[in-house]
């Protein structure tokens, strides 16, 4: 890893619920030695990427980054496209919706809207989601590049005591996905969360990111599992149509299918 991308690694840390962090929690988090850690947050520092809170010194995202979020949007619109169908789908499962997109071999999030229903929901405040031990990864996995197949298998770290961590439960994953036209996750990154996750796709025609719903797995019955899948198509194809994009004419067929021991989704007991 460059000294440029370590750099640039640390604003990975900071989240919703961790908005300030000062710099020894910071080095425990991204455990590295303080003299690195502050030489490396001064080039962001310098650069607008992060500033300091004058009260406490602590470090939060800095107005460079709103700038940069800003031409983002403005040149590849997606959060926009994607919002709509986000609050349609939380609201007709009851469930939060989240979508992440993938750039390079990383799946990121995107926009998230928690459930309207529950006081106990899934919270979406990851800075990136695993391939190998997530809905959203799995749909990466599934209907992305075949390389990533290769970066998940050099990196399967466990979570839970569900987490897929071989090559031969990982592949079977990946052909079920492909065959039901649904990534899921069944207590694999976190023990009580079941996700389940639709693929995007924009105007290249390639995948570009997965639109999810997660569950509180005791909250996951078969009948809400349908109505997932229900509402994660509608959402699937809405956001695709609007990033300029379609749904592949073999992940509609598996959508086609109807539903049965073979292709229905797991539910917690």
């Amino acid at each position: 890893m460059s000294s440029a991308t370590k750099t640039l690694d640390l604003l990975s840390y900071f989240s919703t619920l961790r908005p300030e962090i000062g710099l020894s929690q910071l080095c425990r988090l991204a455990r590295r030695d303080k003299a690195t850690t502050y030489r490396h947050m001064q080039a962001l520092e310098e650069a607008g990427f992060v500033e300091k809170n004058p009260l406490n010194k602590c470090y939060r995202l800095g107005p460079a980054l709103l700038q940069l979020a800003q031409t983002r949007e403005l040149t590849v619109p997606r959060k926009l496209g994607a919002q709509t169908p986000l609050v349609e789908l939380a609201n007709a499962t009851g469930e939060t919706a989240h979508v992440t997109v993938l750039s390079g071999n990383t799946v990121y999030p995107l926009a998230s809207v928690e459930s309207p229903t529950h006081s106990i929901r899934a919270i979406m405040d990851n800075h990136a989601f695993p391939l190998h031990a997530t809905a959203s990864g799995m749909c990466a996995l599934a209907f992305g590049p075949e390389a990533l197949q290769d970066v998940a298998l050099e990196n399967m770290p466990s979570f839970t005591q569900n987490t897929v961590t071989n090559q031969s439960d990982l592949l079977s994953s990946i052909r079920r996905a492909r065959a039901t036209g649904f990534g899921t996750a069944n207590g694999s990154f976190e023990a009580d969360v079941q996700g389940v996750a639709a693929p995007l796709f924009d105007q290249t025609g390639l995948f570009a990111g997965s639109v999810s719903v997660a569950s509180v797995a005791t909250r996951f019955t078969p009948t809400l599992a349908r109505c997932v899948q229900q509402n994660l198509i509608l959402a699937s194809r809405n956001i695709t149509r609007n990033w300029g994009g379609h749904i592949p004419d073999f992940i509609e067929s598996a959508w086609a299918k109807p539903i049965s021991p073979s292709n229905e989704l797991e539910a917690a007991s």
